[in-house]
């Protein structure tokens, strides 16, 4: 299997995907205990540093460029200083961010950690502050949008939609990436935190346990609970095949001919932090379905993938250097 998983890798290299979604800023600010506040029984913190990183739809971007493919990033952001951040990022890494359009009237979508910590005490969060947009995208936005995916598409050999519940993917939008895939036997995959049926028709669907639990209104407790529920939403959503990512367990994938194939961890020691692996995994599996992988190889890919950026803390990317490392530490240990 490792030579198979070693030739996807390179066969991966330069594809072009387009990735649309909920970009999001995570930033991250270090202050340094200095007192108790004289106004409120409040630390009062030095600011030290800030930090911003990829997240939501940007980190499935970020992956996608880190493991080789060309990427086309489609979105919306502000403008402000996580916007800058954002793009600067992306643009780091090779992206191509024309398709982020900038709207004055609102923000880009911010995570604002505050970490807290001194000399002789242990840094950790102490607040997080959410910044969005609860407004629908306007029909001038929309319009920009869809130019810019009918003048990309052609290019593209993978479509993801990366929905974090904030508004890019609009009816029409979801509806003409669906609609091209279909029509031209391009391989699509959709992840969406909220409401994964408005994606019905898509190639591929990606969601974890929870999400999955979710989305069939029920509680699964059992493995066959899970394989009922597993082939219950991929018969709805009349897609090719549905990723359940599963923590500790691994992931499952379930295919429209029957089959499921249950996925075990690559390495269960040193897992840190699940913060964007499901990024990860949706960034392998579309470089890998672009390339022409059966479904199994590319899900098989990438749990390796994930289990790179479970060990890693906070959202974080993936190179095709470290997933071939990886995948040979897996053949020496079977």
């Amino acid at each position: 299997m490792a030579a198979g998983l070693m030739e996807l890798i390179d066969e991966m290299q330069g594809r072009e995907i387009l990735v649309i979604g909920d970009m999001v800023a995570d930033i991250y600010l270090d202050g340094r205990i200095s007192r108790i506040s004289r106004e409120a029984p409040v630390l009062v913190l030095e600011q030290a540093g800030e930090k911003i990183v990829a997240g939501g739809a940007a980190n499935v971007v970020n992956n996608v460029a880190t493991l080789g493919g060309k990427v086309h990033a489609v979105g919306i952001v502000g403008m402000d200083h996580g916007a800058d951040g954002l793009q600067e990022i992306l643009e780091g890494n090779g992206a191509d961010t024309r398709g982020l359009f900038r709207d004055p009237s609102r923000p880009t979508i911010s995570k604002t950690r505050v970490i807290a910590g001194g000399r002789a005490t242990v840094s950790q969060q102490i607040v997080r502050i959410d910044h969005e947009s609860k407004e629908p995208i306007g029909e001038e936005l929309e319009g920009q949008l869809l130019d810019y995916i009918d003048q990309t598409l052609p290019k593209v050999g993978g479509i993801v939609m990366s929905d974090y519940g904030a508004g890019t993917i609009t009816k029409r939008i979801r509806e003409r990436l669906i609609g091209y895939s279909r029509e031209h036997g391009i391989p699509s995959i959709a992840d969406s935190r909220y409401d994964i049926r408005r994606f019905r028709g898509v190639g591929y669907v990606k969601q974890n346990d929870a999400e999955l639990a979710a989305a069939v209104e029920r509680e699964l407790g059992t493995e066959d609970e899970l394989r009922q529920a597993g082939r219950q939403l991929l018969r709805e959503m009349e897609s090719a095949g549905l990723l359940v990512t599963r923590g500790e367990q691994g992931m499952s994938l379930f295919e429209e001919t029957g089959g499921i194939h249950d996925i075990p961890v690559t390495d269960r020691s040193e897992v840190y932090d699940v913060s964007g692996a499901g990024d990860t995994c949706v960034s392998t599996v579309i470089l890998a379905l672009a390339a022409g992988a059966e479904p199994v190889l590319a899900a098989r890919l990438s749990n390796f993938a994930s289990g790179i950026a479970v060990r890693k803390l906070g959202t974080a990317t993936v190179s095709s250097r470290e997933l071939r490392k990886a995948i040979e530490r897996g053949e020496r240990e079977c």
